[in-house]
């Protein structure tokens, strides 16, 4: 796939915001698993960690290490880096899930490390060698409207404005909370959205995915393409956004947990 998945966007708006979380100490191995993976969660631009809070108490719940990292959001080549360096701490087999420009960093920062036996993908994008995160939006997003209408910018960084944050990147957030995440966003720099992928771990990697049916950042129609590309394994949730990890965290940890169990 080349151009038949990308729109007109010049740029991708992907995450929410927040700090650090980890996972409890690792726990033992269910029946049948000689170690059960870590599940390293990986946020999207304008984003922080806590975007995953609802999948790390689920996850932790049901007795597995979460470890929700720190993306750099500088540019796709040294965010991977800081993920794959990130992995190479970690001991045994990794689940590694990416939510929208999230999912590119996965799938530059997978690439050689035999640990990563899972990919999730998030409402998210999930480029081949080439391609860069700006052109997987998709025709019809809401991405594809004049930059200048869409982003705040300082230097070469970039804010995404209100009306889009809250009305097409989380239009089903409760009252209040677009408004709360919007005012306390990241910036992102324009590098992260117009770098080629140099790798595409899900060539090699087994994948699954979560997409937002309603989603108007990336479009259904391309996630759909680049998830049957990967040969994914599709969990479509019908009516969310772009932020299906905050507003449907249930189905989100549903997908990663068949991840986890496809590698046990």
């Amino acid at each position: 796939m080349k151009k038949t998945i990308g729109g007109a966007a010049s740029a991708i708006v992907l995450g929410l915001l927040g700090t650090s979380l980890t996972g409890a100490a690792a726990p033992a191995a269910p029946a049948g698993c000689s170690e059960k993976p870590t599940v390293v969660l990986v946020h999207g631009a304008w984003a922080g960690t806590s975007s995953w809070s609802g999948e790390v108490s689920r996850l932790q719940g049901k007795s597995y290490t979460a470890r929700a990292v720190a993306n750099p959001l500088r540019g796709l080549t040294s965010d991977a880096a800081s993920v794959s360096g990130f992995l190479k701490s970690v001991h045994g087999p990794v689940v590694l899930v990416g939510h929208s420009y999230g999912g590119s960093v996965i799938t530059n920062a997978a690439a050689g490390n035999a640990n990563v036996k899972a990919l999730v993908y998030v409402d998210a994008a999930a480029p081949a060698v080439g391609e860069t995160t700006g052109e997987l939006s998709g025709s019809g997003s809401a991405l594809g409207a004049d930059p200048a209408t869409l982003f705040d910018k300082v230097g070469t960084d970039l804010y995404l404005k209100r009306p889009v944050f809250v009305h097409s990147f989380g239009p089903d957030l409760a009252p209040g909370q677009g408004d709360v995440l919007w005012a306390s966003q990241r910036s992102a720099a324009s590098a992260a959205f117009s770098t080629p992928s140099k790798a595409a771990a899900w060539e090699s990697i087994p994948s699954w995915y979560v997409i937002g049916g309603a989603d108007k950042i990336i479009t259904p129609a391309s996630q759909e393409s680049m998830a049957h590309r990967a040969k994914a394994t599709i969990r479509t949730v019908p009516g969310g956004s772009h932020l299906t990890l905050i507003t449907h965290p249930d189905a989100v940890t549903d997908q990663i947990l068949a991840a986890a169990e496809h590698v046990c």
